[in-house]
């Protein structure tokens, strides 16, 4: 297959470049490229992002969080993941099969040595533990088909960046499925690391270095970056765009117990309720009331808060223990 380079690590870049390939380049032949993301947590298209990622380690990792516009679960990259984009004609959709679309991904592993199989609805196996997801777009009889690699990728912070509590949010999103996973860097020989890796695969699927680049322009490349920084990289995507969901959670702190009962459209506060026994002096409804149409996002409430004498309404109840409830 023809190719793109992209040395980009920016995930808003990656993404956009993603829909971009799929909508923008029409050429007749079918094509692929390789890409890698700095630590994020990558959210599906139909995913409730506060249900998928563990926000107070994601902060203070400083690891980021996309949305992609295709569907399917969570997965988190590393400079230890190695990404593969195939944009491919289809004619008829209901050709589609993703089994068919990895199967050059398993041909090339074959060759380096490793045995691999499709698996499920979307994975890639070794010896029954996972090794790529993929999810797949069309439009304009096109298909974009993507997925990850997991090369030498940091297990410890894939689980710590998608883990959150149980029950905390109820949604109408796409729940990520987790499984049991392995590193291919495991099954190849000690000396190969992911340049290598990264070279074997790109020569096997340009047809051994036979097939050519495509170049972008610098008018292409400027549009991407375009989306990439108003769409893709926006908290209106990021979050916004997740199905509304149920917020529920309760603690018991110092000050005494608090339970937050909320409903988020949008992104957004619809309604919220704090109960508990703490010793507060004014009705907590004035600051629900306050909370309603803001983003459930830490920085406003926080900022919101500020603006309180919380020891009136909260008792010994903190703002740091409010925010710990919501996001942590």
């Amino acid at each position: 297959m023809r190719y793109l380079i992209n040395k980009s690590t920016n995930p808003y870049f990656n993404l956009a470049l993603d829909e971009y390939a799929l909508k923008h380049i029409n050429i007749d032949e079918d094509f692929f490229f390789l890409w890698q993301n700095e630590p994020s947590v990558i959210i599906g298209k139909n995913q409730n992002t506060l249900e998928e990622i563990n926000q107070g380690f994601i902060e203070k990792n400083n690891i980021k969080v996309a949305r992609r516009v295709s569907g399917g679960g969570a997965v988190y990259h590393d400079f230890g993941n190695l990404n593969f984009t195939f944009i491919i004609n289809v004619d008829d959709p209901g050709e589609v099969n993703y089994k068919k679309y990895v199967q050059p991904i398993i041909d090339a592993l074959m060759e380096m040595g490793v045995k691999a199989e499709a698996s499920g609805r979307n994975d890639i196996l070794i010896q029954g533990l996972k090794i790529s997801g993929n999810a797949q777009r069309m439009a304009n009889k096109k298909l974009m088909h993507h997925g990850t690699l997991l090369y030498d990728v940091n297990i410890e912070n894939l689980v710590q960046a998608l883990h959150v509590t149980e029950d905390k949010y109820i949604s109408k999103g796409v729940k990520s499925v987790r499984s049991r996973v392995t590193n291919i860097k495991e099954h190849l020989p000690d000396s190969t690391d992911i340049f290598d890796f990264y070279n074997s695969l790109h020569f096997f699927l340009s047809n051994r270095g036979k097939d050519k680049e495509i170049v972008l322009s610098e008018k292409e490349i400027a549009k991407i970056e375009f989306e990439a920084m108003n769409r893709f990289a926006t908290w209106d995507w990021i979050y916004g765009e997740s199905p509304d969901f149920n917020f529920v959670n309760k603690k018991r702190f110092k000050g005494g117990n608090l339970e937050i009962k909320a409903e988020i459209g949008h992104g957004h506060i619809q309604s919220i309720h704090f109960s508990t026994d703490f010793l507060g002096l004014t009705d907590v409804k004035g600051i629900e009331a306050k909370l309603m149409n803001i983003r459930f996002h830490r920085s406003d409430i926080d900022h919101l808060l500020n603006d309180y004498d919380l020891k009136v309404y909260f008792g010994d109840i903190t703002k740091e223990d409010i925010l710990s409830l919501m996001f942590d």
